[in-house]
């Protein structure tokens, strides 16, 4: 069969471009529904060919629509660390071209409708993969492009984020089976049956959607909230202040819009961004500064992030993230990304954060790498120390026993199930924290809060976002921002939340899909192996 090579690479181009212009912020989610399309067309017409190496062509054009696409939706990443941006978007695209090269693989062995289930659930087991392995970079989930157009997917209380990607490849699937038909048949009967089957299947969702949201609402107790937006610099700022600076400041932003009815003083991740000593902070100036604060406010709950350290000698403390302190010998340290809520009961509660960002705060599979690599990673991401984490998802209780937030913080919020997890746990609204400042004025800042507003949907729960320069946000249970501080403004944003008590059917069951494609992958897979039907379109 002949074909041309500028014909293929055109094709190849136009899925990472069509892809890149289908993501949030900037760009339109309809575009995905048919984005994998020409790739697919690629392929198919490569695999009918007579060519040599064609597994090899395949990756290589995989691998273009997938550097376009990552290049494209996440090259604000060079902002915080070029190296990191640049293993991100080749390694990561590297993966999704693999993808298609097992396809290749299982359609030149398989029916056509066998071997499309396969990418579909391969691709479904791939994004689960992205979300619970040491290299997580679950970003470009397809499920995440719908963002920006809440309206679209209120039915992500019941799916997901896994339910969107599924809802993508449905449609990409039904138009590759669709052109390859009108090819063959050139009919405009296939044609027209081709673009109802599309409109029924993207506006029958978008209804369901569209019913859920007007008619949905939920009752509880109001939560007056402050968010804090202090817009600290945190290349030039941020680590040259004292955390008693950084007090004073939380107090004048938080008396800008305080009252008798707040109950809540939510401030950014490592907010008091000097390193504390664990087992001292408790006798702290610091700490008695907040006690006085709260004193003279005794309704209100502080939730604010603090970097802490915990050093000790005692071997049988060390942890898989536990540091070695090279100053001392035989003396080890726990490293902490901490949220901290204080307020007049007498314990201050604790959480850690947990979801970690790969090279700047956790060294992925280290005992496999570090032998070759030594430190490269943690260095090259910015940071000094692994981060010690927590196995369990702590939920944050009020002084008055009413509220209890899920203090999310930063990468956190990117993940449903993991979120869904502090739910589980009693959580009736969300309070994400976080320091966005290192990628400057980009579609990253704007793409990490559009993703909050999944949360929000999934889980049926308000959220208020305090980010260290921006955006700071209030989002409801249907995931709409109420209100905002525009980025790299130093402000206070006060407003109301209402709890919710109800469990979603996504929080009960979490990614079902894709543990459902899991299992399918494996079945289809062993098919694969032992039977050789194949049919050509």
């Amino acid at each position: 069969m002949r074909f041309s090579k500028f014909k293929l690479i055109i094709l190849a181009l136009l899925s990472g471009v069509l892809l890149a212009i289908g993501w949030p912020t900037y760009g339109s989610p309809i575009f995905l529904f048919f984005a994998f399309v020409p790739l697919l067309l690629a392929e198919h017409q490569l695999r009918l060919s007579d060519v040599n190496r064609k597994g090899l062509k395949i990756f290589l054009l995989s691998y273009l629509t997938f550097v376009i696409w990552n290049a494209i939706t996440t090259s604000w990443l060079r902002f915080a660390d070029p190296f990191g941006a640049s293993f991100a978007i080749f390694v990561n695209a590297a993966l999704m071209a693999l993808i298609f090269l097992l396809y290749h693989k299982y359609a030149k062995r398989q029916s056509s409708n066998r071997s499309l289930l396969f990418l579909v659930v391969l691709w479904i087991s791939f994004e689960k993969l992205h979300l619970g392995w040491e290299f997580s970079w679950p970003w470009l989930n397809l499920g995440n492009g719908f963002s920006e157009y809440m309206n679209w997917i209120q039915w992500y209380e019941y799916t997901g984020t896994f339910g969107g990607t599924l809802w993508v490849w449905i449609l990409n699937v039904l138009i590759f089976k669709g052109v390859l038909s009108y090819q063959k048949d050139n009919s405009k009967r296939v044609l027209k049956s081709l673009l109802l089957k599309c409109a029924g299947l993207i506006i029958v969702p978008i209804m369901i959607s569209l019913a859920i949201y007007s008619t949905y609402s939920h009752t509880g107790e109001t939560v007056n909230v402050i968010a804090l937006q202090p817009n600290i610099d945190p290349y030039s700022e941020k680590y040259n202040m004292t955390n008693l600076k950084f007090a004073d400041l939380f107090f004048e932003l938080s008396n800008s819009k305080i009252t008798d009815a707040t109950d809540f003083i939510i401030a950014p991740e490592t907010f008091l961004a000097e390193s504390t000593a664990l087992n001292k902070f408790d006798n702290s100036l610091l700490k008695n500064k907040f006690d006085r604060y709260i004193k003279a406010h005794p309704n209100v709950n502080i939730l604010t992030g603090i970097s802490f350290y915990d050093m000790f000698k005692d071997k049988t403390r060390i942890k898989k993230e536990t540091n070695i302190y090279k100053f001392t010998p035989n003396t080890w340290y726990d490293d902490y990304n901490t949220a901290l809520l204080i307020n007049s009961s007498n314990t201050v509660q604790q959480y850690n954060k947990s979801k970690l960002v790969v090279g700047v705060e956790n060294f992925p599979y280290q005992d496999i790498l570090k032998p070759i690599v030594g430190d490269a990673l943690i260095d090259l991401g910015g940071t000094v120390a692994m981060k010690t984490t927590q196995d369990y998802r702590g939920v944050f209780t009020s002084s008055n026993s009413k509220f209890k937030a899920a203090p999310i913080i930063c990468y956190e919020s990117v993940y449903g199930e993991f979120v869904s997890g502090y739910v589980r746990n009693d959580a009736n609204f969300l309070a994400i924290i976080t320091n966005d400042a290192w990628w400057n004025e980009t579609q990253g800042h704007k793409q990490h809060l559009s993703y909050a507003k999944l949360r929000a949907v999934e889980t049926r729960r308000d959220i208020v976002r305090s980010a260290n320069t921006g955006i700071s946000a209030i989002i409801n249970a249907k995931g709409d921002i109420t209100s905002s501080i525009p980025y790299g403004e130093k402000g206070a944003l006060a407003g109301q939340i209402i709890t919710n008590d109800k469990i979603t059917f996504y929080v009960m069951a979490g990614d079902y899909i894709a543990r459902i494609s899991i299992f399918i992958l494996v079945f289809v897979g062993l098919i694969g192996f032992f039977r050789r039907k194949k049919e050509r379109l």
